[in-house]
């Protein structure tokens, strides 16, 4: 019984790191969108910054969401650098970098 348990939370801790990921391509995708109407591009990203922000600091907790919240705001807030894929960095980061858990 405590084995099931423990494939159950396994099964979806990977489920969640998956789920994030995903989302965090399609958050980046988002952003670059911009970039195919070049002068609506910078009037978009003043509008996607902070949804960007708020976005990352609710997919990831803590620190990490918050360092990762600010960073994501800034980048697509600065004009030229919004091609960064900050969500799928953040993701590589928090699960293959420090190796964390949710």
């Amino acid at each position: 019984m405590a084995n099931q348990s423990v494939e159950l939370l396994s099964s979806k801790y990977q489920k969640d790191k998956k789920s994030k990921l995903i989302l965090g391509i399609i958050f980046d995708v988002i952003g670059m969108l911009s970039y195919i109407v070049p002068v609506f591009a910078e009037v978009t990203d003043i509008f996607w910054a902070p949804i960007s922000a708020f976005l990352m600091m609710a997919m990831y907790k803590g620190t990490t969401g918050r360092v990762a919240g600010i960073v994501s705001f800034i980048e697509e807030a600065f004009p030229f650098i919004d091609f960064i894929p900050t969500f799928t960095l953040t993701w590589i980061y928090k699960y293959i970098i420090k190796k964390e858990e949710d």
